[in-house]
């Protein structure tokens, strides 16, 4: 008896785990449909039931889910944040393998990215989504490149991080890779160039009476 207990606590155990699993594959498939749908619409030219159509599964299903698009925005930013910082992952003070990951992922989202941008004045839906996206940017910057900014006063910590956020930033590579037509490797040399000035300069970001607080 105890035995046959055991095993179906077990089979029980085991079903709620595939149905975890199998909800889970679910969100992810409904995330990611929203993703592609955005990629090159406009966020108030995608609806609920093209989301659903790309993801396999109904209408209602994305809204028990995810409740409408803002759910979808917030369901989207918990998959690609995890995702984001292991592409940008790199040891404190490697600037070669930093830089590889940031344009490696500006090369596969950069243009979907500037596309959200674009929208932000009229779309205050997406304003999590890209407000996330700028935190994690300064974050990861600042990590990368605390051997350099944490032995500095606050105030000159400060410019420098902002000069090496500016230096790395999205709109920097939009500006050098299709603005100018650079190739990936010359948009790789001109940041890292700017990078490398900012660095070597550091301890000449004097303080001044404008200091932030």
């Amino acid at each position: 008896m105890k035995s046959s207990a055991v095993q179906g606590q077990g089979r029980r155990t085991y079903r709620q785990v595939a149905r975890a699993e199998a909800a889970e594959a679910t969100a992810r498939r409904i995330v990611l449909a929203f993703g592609d749908c955005t990629k090159d619409r406009w966020f108030d030219e995608v609806t609920l039931d093209e989301v659903a159509a790309r993801a396999g599964v109904t209408v209602r299903t994305v809204i028990r889910r995810f409740g409408g698009k803002e759910g979808l925005i917030q369901g989207y930013m918990d998959y690609i944040r995890p995702i984001a910082r292991a592409e940008r992952a790199a040891v404190p003070g490697d600037v070669d393998a930093a830089l590889a990951g940031l344009l490696q992922m500006y090369e596969k989202v950069g243009d979907e990215a500037m596309h959200n941008l674009a929208q932000e004045s009229r779309q205050p839906a997406l304003k999590p989504l890209i407000e996330l996206g700028r935190r994690e940017h300064r974050a990861i910057t600042a990590e990368t490149y605390a051997p350099w900014l944490d032995p500095l006063p606050d105030a000159q910590r400060t410019r420098v991080l902002d000069a090496l956020v500016l230096a790395t930033d999205l709109y920097t590579w939009k500006l050098v890779r299709r603005d100018m037509g650079r190739s990936i490797q010359e948009t790789r040399t001109i940041i890292r160039g700017l990078v490398d000035a900012i660095l070597a300069d550091a301890p000449r970001f004097a303080t001044s009476g404008n200091d932030p607080p």
